[in-house]
């Protein structure tokens, strides 16, 4: 019956004679039903240049691998970029002996790998191994190798870690930063060689297992990795919520970096990092935009050119017995040469033009958002191509023939090949410019490379098949998480890698300091031996220092609790949309 019949139902009673009471007062009328909102779905999307080259986090090398399994797998600890003090992941209590030696560790209880399985000291055990093994090429070894002596790794209990130490190590619990894997799934692979063949990029997700806040459930080469939450984490909120918020993510794999901040404008991707050449334009649009960009700080990794030393690169005729020896390692080792190209580095116009102003001259490995541990005392090279042609024509690098190219001292014209990686503007530009000097100003042949990701770390690692890279290292909070580069036997030590002994005084020296700065427990002895390796790689150049971007961060306003600085973002798992 509508509203209307009901109202008129006494008035016909009463005219029809009957002994209806008197009408009722008007009904309140009902107000229509409210419809709740649909809440936005917890589904952040990114944006990455490169496809990751393994899942693999004990052997991943490369930036994009990193980040594709940063949420699926856990470590014993983590790193609180506010602080710089470690906090507690899947070990939630340590303890250290007086003396510095012995580590022991509680394990969470309530921690579980993705198939189910709980975490146990086992799987720490296992984890270590698999960094140490012979067969397994990880980049994890050097920064946990303490003067040539591995730790040794005790599982007590299911849920008790011991660490014992030759000696004192200062970066110990930096260093429990490392991702555990699964001793029930990669056990059968360590024990026949096969570890570092597991989790390639085909693998199927479901037997990607890790303990971290997220599973992977799809990859499709150049176009996606999307992960899905582990509803089984063990983290929660202060009112039990379970974390993270964020119930889904998806990185694009895109072309370049113009795609990635296209794909951010149009609202396709929700937090983006922009090269220094569109800060300027972000921060006029936010305000219109629907998002924020945030000041993160100087960057805290380095931007650098490395020329190739490798012996192994450079012999010719072995087999014949010839000897013979390609004239580039003797340039590339020769202090004139690489002086010279230090004062060929136009800084200023790479700030100017690659950053748009945004950025600073790097001095030094370690950045000076590393203030315990960046040495302010070193001296630039100036910009001064004269300085810099006075430089070779000392090493006898002239131009004998009057063809306008230099020659060396044996008459081999002075030509070698820059090659940095494909889809990076700001690579590719400042490559452009040391160019441009290094040819016009210095009359050297300089050919440019652009070289897609996975195959320049196949050069890098495998074949040595390059000439100079221009190439970045990740910074840290913890200078001896550089190991692998520093040290002369680390596999990152790009210029010579994995060598059997110093093949210098001066790289054995940064061996012995790289053991002194991680042995003292004294932060003022730690500083004065990475201090003196900043001073001998700025000496010695094998690492030729360009510039340091200031970061910045831009992200959607609908975004919460994002909350980035240079050491990383403060407690990821409570990034949310507000609703």
């Amino acid at each position: 019956m509508s509203r209307g019949a009901a109202r008129a139902l006494p008035l016909l009673l009463a005219l029809l004679g009957g002994c209806a009471s008197p009408p009722p007062p008007p009904a309140t009328p009902t107000p229509a039903p409210t419809v709740a909102p649909t809440p936005r779905p917890q589904h952040l999307h990114t944006a990455t240049i490169a496809d990751p080259t393994t899942f693999n986090p004990i052997i991943a090398t490369d930036a994009a691998s990193r980040a594709a399994v940063a949420g699926v797998f856990d470590a014993l600890l983590r790193l609180d970029p506010r602080s710089g003090e470690m906090q507690p992941a899947l070990a939630e209590a340590w303890q250290l002996d007086p003396d510095g030696t012995t580590l022991t560790l509680q394990l969470r209880r309530d921690a579980r790998w993705h198939d189910g399985q709980p975490v146990t000291a086992r799987d720490v055990v296992f984890t270590f191994d698999a960094i140490y093994d012979g067969h397994v090429p990880s980049p994890l070894k050097a920064p946990l190798t303490i003067s040539g002596t591995r730790m040794t790794i005790q599982a007590v209990d299911a849920h008790t870690v011991r660490i014992r130490l030759p000696q004192p190590f200062a970066p110990l619990l930096s260093s429990l930063t490392v991702p555990i894997v699964p001793e029930h799934v990669l056990g059968p692979a360590l024990r026949d060689g096969t570890f570092a063949q597991q989790w390639g990029t085909d693998v199927a997700p479901a037997a990607l297992v890790g303990s971290g806040p997220y599973r992977l459930a799809r990859y499709v080469p150049g176009r996606l990795i999307h992960l899905t939450r582990n509803d089984d984490y063990w983290m929660r909120d202060e009112q039990g919520a379970a974390l993270p918020y964020l119930t889904e993510q998806t990185i694009r794999i895109v072309l370049d970096q113009a795609s990635a901040t296209a794909a951010f404008l149009a609202g396709e991707t929700d937090i983006h990092t922009p090269s220094g050449e569109e800060v300027r334009t972000l921060l006029e649009r936010q305000a219109s935009g629907g998002f924020a960009v945030h000041e993160v700080g100087v960057d805290p990794g380095m931007l650098f050119v490395t020329f190739n030393r490798n012996p192994a690169r450079y012999r010719r005729d072995a087999d014949s017995g010839g000897g013979a020896t390609d004239p580039r390692l003797g340039w590339f080792s020769d202090p004139n040469f690489l002086r010279a190209l230090a004062h060929a580095v136009d800084k200023p116009s790479m700030i100017a033009t690659a950053l748009d102003g945004f950025g600073a001259p790097a001095v030094s490995f370690i950045s000076p958002a590393n203030q315990r541990f960046y040495n302010p005392h070193l001296t630039d090279f100036p910009y001064d191509l004269a300085r810099a042609r006075a430089l070779l024509a000392e090493g006898g690098y002239l131009d004998r023939d009057g063809d306008g190219v230099l020659e060396d001292r044996a008459g081999h014209p002075v030509e070698f090949t820059l090659a940095t990686n494909a889809g990076n503007p700001l690579r590719a530009q400042i490559a452009r410019r040391l160019q441009r000097d290094w040819q016009d100003g210095l009359h050297m042949r300089v050919h440019l490379d652009a070289i897609e990701p996975d195959a320049l770390i196949s050069k890098l690692q495998a074949t040595f098949d390059w000439d100079a890279l221009l190439m970045g290292f990740t910074g840290s909070i913890e200078p001896h998480d550089a190991a692998s580069l520093l040290r002369s036997s680390g596999p990152l030590h790009v210029w010579f890698p994995n060598q059997s002994r110093p093949a210098t005084e001066w790289e054995a020296e940064i061996d012995r300091l790289l053991e002194t700065g991680a042995r003292s427990l004294d932060v003022e002895s730690r500083r004065a031996a990475y201090w003196r390796i900043q001073e001998i790689l700025h000496e010695r150049l094998p690492i030729i220092q360009t510039v340091r971007p200031l970061r910045f961060s831009a992200a959607t306003t609908a975004l919460q609790n994002y909350a980035p600085s240079v050491w990383g973002v403060d407690r990821p798992e409570r990034i949310r949309f507000g609703e």
